[in-house]
């Protein structure tokens, strides 16, 4: 990700596009010679940023910059470097190819994280664990089916990731204000010309179409649609760092831990977790660009106003390197997550009586008991358990409380109700279906990065 968005990745994406406009215009008829061509390709990468920087501060213009440093070592093509284009035509392009290629390293590091956690929730598919609704303790679910839910959220990413990479357009060779006005009068007004040539200069991008109309620049709304999915993936992220923290709080799970991992420079027994609170202090700082994208396009008045472009330049490249980061994380937290069965089993025993009490209702109306006559009788062990739990630190005896009641129909197994195995629904399944269903295909259909690189003719 840092390579994607270096200054020579950015600017050999220039040069490629001068090289695709240069060849366009000259398939449609535009004298330009081969020598010209040739010292283009021979050029691509091999950027002077030191003549670059001399220009620049010459001109006070960074595309101009470039050209002219293109120009001094490709000298035959100098008369056709850039012709008919404005410079959103470089810059615009290499954006959105960069934007693309992005979503593509992204996408990698959401498979590898989803490889990580779809082995873990297979591990402890069948492990009952309290669940938690208004952080509170509730019905049981497994640890396996916490990351099951986890999961879903990057499998939701996934598809907004896939849809908006499928959808991405080139803004393609659109001119000055995006009428198309000096490509037109370049091929003395043949419509047909400035269309063919357009497609030519995506196909040689590795794009399928352009963006229909634009102008000056794309819509900066698609600025806003990629981060919208970036910033995504990152809340996502965010979600798992929270859990994890949380739980780790509890002492039921926690982070990886290295032997040699110092916690705290004064607290000697901590053992932080400070790999996900990371993850969620990257989280809210790419949350907080996604915003900044809406708000950008929203001011670009008419054909396109320059206060754009230094935002751009660090939103757009901070989001996605933000995003790879917390995906690394993420992916070596997954990997590394240790599960305390007996801390979960006890903090799960203390609770589990109060949510078998409907199920003792109902059993105990089968033996032959008035229900409202035994949910008075649960009502009141319920509390002095609870009470007893708070105020003296007692462990939950409520099910000891009604085997002593002689009121308590002495039919109903109190021992069965115990098993935590019997409120965990079909998780252990759900995680099964979900990871065969669902997850694996991703697994193991994950398309290769694409590198537009691979993809232009030169």
């Amino acid at each position: 990700m840092l390579e994607l968005w270096s200054p020579s990745r950015r600017y050999g994406l220039w040069r490629r596009l001068w090289l695709a406009l240069a060849e366009g215009e000259r398939s449609l008829g535009v004298v330009i010679p081969d020598e010209a061509l040739s010292q283009m390709r021979a050029h691509l990468d091999d950027i002077d940023f030191g003549a670059v920087a001399k220009y620049e501060k010459e001109f006070r213009h960074d595309v101009m910059a470039h050209v002219y440093a293109f120009g001094d070592v490709a000298p035959a093509a100098r008369p056709f470097i850039h012709l008919g284009a404005t410079s959103a035509f470089v810059t615009d392009n290499a954006d959105l190819i960069l934007m693309r290629e992005g979503l593509s390293v992204l996408r990698e590091k959401l498979v590898a994280v989803l490889a990580a956690l779809a082995g873990f929730a297979r591990r402890w598919r069948a492990e009952p664990t309290l669940g938690y609704t208004h952080l509170q303790p509730a019905q049981l679910t497994t640890v396996g089916k916490r990351a099951a839910l986890w999961m879903q959220d990057l499998v939701l990413d996934l598809a907004d990731l896939d849809a908006r990479v499928a959808a991405l357009p080139l803004r393609g060779v659109k001119g000055t204000t995006g009428t198309q006005a000096s490509f037109l009068e370049m091929f003395h007004g043949s419509h047909a010309s400035v269309r063919a040539l357009e497609q030519f200069v995506c196909r040689a991008m590795g794009f399928g179409k352009a963006l229909p109309v634009s102008g000056q620049t794309y819509s900066r709304k698609i600025d806003a649609q990629v981060l919208g999915v970036v910033a995504g993936i990152a809340t996502s992220a965010a979600k798992f760092g929270s859990d994890v923290r949380m739980l780790q709080s509890f002492g039921e799970l926690s982070e990886p831990f290295e032997s040699g991992q110092i916690g705290s420079s004064a607290m000697a027994y901590k053992r932080n977790p400070m790999r996900s609170e990371r993850i969620n202090s990257l989280a809210r700082f790419v949350g907080a660009l996604e915003p900044n994208a809406n708000q950008t396009h929203a001011v670009q008045y008419f054909e396109r106003t320059l206060d754009d472009s230094a935002n751009r330049r660090l939103v757009i490249p901070e989001a996605f390197l933000a995003t790879d980061a917390i995906l690394v994380l993420m992916e070596n937290v997954a990997s590394g997550l240790e599960v305390y069965q007996a801390r979960i089993r006890h903090r799960l025993m203390d609770e589990l009586p109060f949510m078998a009490t409907e199920h003792l209702i109902v059993r105990a109306v089968e033996a032959g008991a008035d229900r409202q006559a035994i949910h008075e009788i649960i009502r009141r062990h319920s509390i002095e358990a609870a009470s007893a739990m708070k105020n003296n630190g007692s462990a939950n005896d409520l099910l000891e409380r009604l085997a002593g009641d002689k009121e308590f129909p002495k039919g109903v197994d109190l021992t069965a109700v115990a098993d935590p195995r019997r409120y965990i629904g079909r998780a252990p399944e759900q995680v099964d279906e979900f990871l065969a269903e669902i997850v694996q295909p991703l697994i193991s259909g994950a398309p290769p990065r694409r590198d537009t690189r691979e993809a232009i003719r030169v």
